[in-house]
């Protein structure tokens, strides 16, 4: 029996999947006795809940009848219970396409679809179940797992794309933050260049300073050349007057 159904993000959907198959086939009597033999064994087994004896039992009709769509899909089943869930989806594949009767193959699609579903792949197990519905639109089951696949595929797609609002977000901050750095590293630069610009100019006014010094170091020593060649030459004047001076006060005695 279905679980009780549960008001989620605004959609009914059924709690869980569920595990048991869609059917479990008993031997036909156009089965060949062997045939009928093992999958008869293999049912039981599977009652017992030894799924991986039952799974022996099953491929051991497909040994003697290939054709037998039916221990292909109780393979399937063994398998499914053992959560081998991609093997029991090639076994449900073959099944759908092996089986004449509609119902059975619905409920090839509908345990296609659970065994998609317990592998994650809600996509593939979305379309198995529509399929099935098709074959068979009163399988409330179907319907149930089917809005569940929908449901946990909108979750993840919403997961996925806020992980890539959130992935972008951080991409968009680790370019505000490169071009950040880039604009302080462009201020520094700035910043290095007038400085650089500065020291530049304050080594040519000194330059231009020292010139000026050294220009006017010229001319002083040029004035005070000068200054000492007037200084030797007044000297010089006052020796010839002393002398003269002196001649004359000699010529006066002789007189």
């Amino acid at each position: 029996m279905p679980e009780r159904l549960k008001k989620h993000t605004g959609s009914w959907f059924k709690q869980g999947i569920l595990l048991l198959p869609a059917l479990l086939l008993s031997g036909i009597s156009l089965f060949a006795q062997g045939e009928r033999k093992f999958i008869r064994q293999g049912n039981r087994e599977f009652e017992k809940q030894n799924y991986s004896e039952s799974e022996i039992s099953y491929r051991r009709a497909i040994d003697k009848n290939k054709s037998s769509a039916d221990a292909v899909f109780n393979a399937g089943d063994a398998l499914y219970k053992q959560e081998k869930y991609e093997d029991a989806g090639k076994q449900f594949i073959e099944s759908h396409k092996m089986n004449e009767d509609r119902d059975k193959k619905a409920g090839s699609m509908y345990n296609l679809g659970n065994s998609l579903l317990k592998a994650g792949k809600l996509k593939e197990s979305i379309e198995a179940y529509k399929n099935s519905l098709r074959l068979n639109p009163g399988n409330m089951q179907a319907k149930y797992n089917l809005a569940y696949a929908q449901d946990r595929l909108k979750e993840q797609e919403e997961q996925q794309q806020q992980q890539q609002d959130q992935q972008n977000q951080d991409q968009n901050k680790d370019k505000q933050n490169q071009d950040q750095n880039k604009d302080q590293q462009d201020q520094n630069q700035d910043k290095q260049n007038d400085q650089k610009e500065s020291e530049d100019q304050n080594k040519q006014d000194e330059q231009q300073q020292s010139d000026q010094q050294q220009s006017m170091s010229k001319e002083d020593a040029e004035r005070l050349l000068n200054a000492i060649a007037n200084d030797e030459k007044e000297v010089q004047e006052k020796v010839k007057e002393a002398k003269a001076a002196k001649q004359r006060v000699k010529t006066l005695k002789n007189w």
